[in-house]
């Protein structure tokens, strides 16, 4: 047999892997695809996730109930990403307006988070980039006066 076990692992890991792939597949589809949109609004949760513990843990005011919540807020927030994606989806049309402005809403948020999270370590960030990252809050607010 020319496929043989050290190509794909045993059985039980490639069924494994078959079953993390199948999930990953259907929360992309259900959150409206795996875009740079969605990419940049996980990065920054768990940027801001990882910063605010390592700032928390700086400030010896570690709390893993604030920390639980946390992570449910986040979860909270793709549940209304797939709620715009399904709205998109439910009025049709090409553009996928709601998630859109979903995404820059939230990534904008995240993004000021972190701006402050690494305020605490005093890293400045560039002005530009704190600036793009109001903005994006400011369009998802559909307040955006360029």
């Amino acid at each position: 047999m020319w496929l043989s076990e050290a190509t794909f692992g045993s059985g039980k890991e490639a069924g494994f892997g078959g079953i993390v792939a199948a999930a990953g597949t259907s929360i992309s589809a259900f959150l409206g695809g795996w875009d740079t949109a969605l990419k940049l609004l996980v990065f920054l949760m768990v940027a801001d996730y990882v910063s605010g513990l390592l700032g928390a843990i700086k400030n010896k005011n570690v709390n893993s109930e604030v920390m639980f919540w946390g992570g449910v807020r986040k979860g909270i927030v793709l549940r209304v990403v797939a709620l715009a994606s399904m709205c998109d989806q439910f009025v049709g049309g090409d553009s996928p307006i709601f998630r859109t402005i979903t995404l820059y809403f939230y990534a904008g948020r995240e993004g000021l988070s972190v701006v402050e999270n690494l305020g605490i370590f005093g890293v400045p960030l560039p002005t530009g980039l704190a600036k793009y990252l109001e903005r994006l809050h400011q369009k998802g607010q559909g307040e955006d006066k360029k």
